[in-house]
């Protein structure tokens, strides 16, 4: 979407969507603008959160530039999305990080808490700020993105994948905690064509892709959607769930 496109008319809705300025986070954005809701963005970079809400429309969303896993950080977005908007119905938490690859047993521990800072406690953070300003009076709905990486062994990217196993239950926490009044729910991508993922599968994408009877490998749009779902009333009665969006790849993970 860009500011030249129409836009449609106000939802009344207003989402939260960390890590934003780009691929996945990006995608939710943009989904979520295209049905009608005003979106605050987050990510690291000013100038590429600019870029984005110039593509997105200035007149339905702001970004505000700082480190995912900064408490103050954290609470500035909330409350920069309180005065511009007056109320924060959903959060998406997407922000995460990947900085090393290799096998458990050379990890760097000091790495692994940073991945852990970001991609878990971060969106804990979020989580609490989030509701406290809004959702606990007012109900609402957070979708944490996650990773297949979480849900089985995921060699060379084990600190990653630990991670995104503690988003899963991280979901499950907040879920029992926050209802009835606000659903919690995660997705669980396979590899999606981003800058984040590139080390994935550039240089043998048509390798990777045959392994997904889709034949295809994901895109943000393809999260986005997932996320607008699980962000609507269309999914009323779903919480505490993790919602797998691979292509089928599991499907070739079984005996035989």
């Amino acid at each position: 979407m860009t500011a030249s496109q129409e836009l449609p008319e106000p939802s009344g809705k207003v989402a939260l969507v960390t890590g934003a300025s780009r691929g996945i986070g990006y995608g939710v954005a943009e989904a979520l603008v295209a049905r009608g809701d005003r979106v605050c963005i987050t990510g690291r970079g000013e100038e590429a959160l600019k870029e984005a809400v110039e593509r997105l429309g200035a007149d339905r969303v702001i970004a505000v530039a700082g480190k995912a896993h900064d408490e103050a950080h954290q609470a500035l977005a909330v409350e920069r999305t309180m005065e511009a908007f007056g109320r924060v119905d959903f959060l998406i938490n997407n922000a995460g990080t990947n900085p090393v690859f290799g096998p458990m047993a050379e990890l760097d521990l000091n790495v692994v808490r940073k991945v852990y800072e970001t991609n878990v406690i971060s969106a804990l953070g979020f989580a609490q700020q989030t509701w406290k300003a809004w959702q606990k009076d007012h109900g609402g709905a957070i979708v944490n993105i996650a990773s297949i990486a979480g849900l089985t062994a995921s060699p060379f990217v084990g600190a990653y994948g630990m991670s995104k196993a503690a988003m899963v239950n991280l979901t499950l926490q907040l879920a029992h905690e926050f209802a009835p009044v606000v659903r919690v729910n995660a997705i669980a991508p396979a590899v999606v064509k981003t800058k984040f993922a590139t080390a994935l599968y550039e240089g043998r994408e048509e390798e990777v892709t045959a392994g997904y009877p889709l034949g295809r490998l994901g895109v943000p749009a393809d999260i986005g959607g997932a996320a607008a779902f699980l962000t609507s009333g269309q999914s009323d009665w779903i919480t505490g769930q993790t919602l797998v969006v691979d292509g089928g790849i599991f499907l070739n993970a079984g005996v035989g």
